[in-house]
């Protein structure tokens, strides 16, 4: 069966909206991509239930989205299905706030800083969503999604769903088991302290002022492009990829209309009407650079999705 017949079996099956050939650029932080073969925006996990187990009986490739901060998809599009997870909820209960995975990650911050509840801090400021974090382990300054995470709600590739405790997510940096399982996170509890608001609030908006200060927030971008490198003898384990791309002149560097921030060395810029060609042809110089440089293989945050 051809994809166009395939496509229209789905369409006819799916009870909610099916958008043909999306364009993918608005959905995310570079503003760059082409179409979607299928769109749906999932406003509820019961729709990404159905869309996964249709997508699946029919053997439609599928990708979810949420933010679309830390991806980066290609310019001829993607051939199958992109389903964008916009899951909405956010309540408090005792110290936990439980929130759906299509929340903004910065709006919880908030949330919990009205709250008086503390241990979000370090995520003021970053973009992407609740589900994109817990897939990615989102973090900074020494702490990350994993440390308050309490309980996840997932859908797996067969559309089953089901609730996981912290332990299953195998934290590290910049990642999680999700990354191996392809399952989709709706939901989730995180588990935070007591604390004073003023105090909270204050922390959070140094915190911010501080990515103001480093990140270009006025491009569109999607944030640090590498994941930082190990190394035990520095602060956090960790050596800033951005040093050793700062130390190879990646500032000066520009493919297209794809350019290095002059704030952060880690950050691609979409700087004057970009194609994904171009900042994925700049992000593998600034790779070999390094690489030739300092032997350090730098390992990627950004996802890429699609054809290029």
């Amino acid at each position: 069966m051809s994809s166009e017949a395939l496509y229209k079996r789905f369409m006819d099956q799916y009870s909610g909206p099916v958008q043909r050939n999306q364009i993918l650029a608005p959905y995310t932080t570079y503003r760059t991509g082409g179409a979607a073969d299928l769109f749906i925006d999932a406003a509820d996990s019961q729709e990404i239930i159905t869309a996964i187990k249709l997508s699946q009986g029919l053997e439609i490739p599928y990708f979810v989205i949420g933010g679309g901060s830390n991806l980066l998809i290609g310019d001829a599009g993607y051939r199958g299905l992109i389903i964008r997870n916009h899951v909405k909820h956010l309540e408090v209960k005792g110290n936990e706030i439980i929130t759906g995975a299509g929340e903004d990650l910065d709006r919880v911050v908030d949330f919990a800083t009205e709250c008086s509840l503390r241990g979000l801090e370090f995520a003021a400021g970053i973009w992407g969503t609740i589900g994109g974090a817990i897939y990615g382990n989102a973090g900074a300054f020494g702490s990350d999604i994993g440390t308050v995470l309490d309980w996840a709600d997932l859908i797996d590739v067969k559309g089953h769903k089901r609730r996981a405790q912290t332990e299953y997510f195998k934290f590290t940096y910049r990642n999680s088991i999700l990354k191996k399982t392809g399952e989709v996170a709706v939901l989730a509890g995180f588990r935070l302290f007591p604390g004073d608001k003023n105090e909270i609030s204050k922390r959070t908006e140094e915190i911010r002022n501080l990515r103001c200060q480093k990140h270009p927030l006025e491009s569109f971008s999607a944030g640090c492009f590498f994941k930082n490198a190990e190394d035990p003898q520095q602060p956090y384990g960790k050596l800033a990829a951005g040093k050793l791309l700062d130390d190879i002149g990646a500032k000066q560097l520009r493919v297209g209309g794809a350019a290095v921030s002059d704030k952060h060395a880690n950050i691609i810029i979409n700087a004057d009407g970009a194609t994904s060609k171009d900042i994925r042809q700049l992000a593998d110089i600034l790779k070999e650079k390094v690489r030739e440089k300092f032997g350090v293989e730098l390992q990627e945050e950004v996802i890429c999705v699609g054809e290029f």
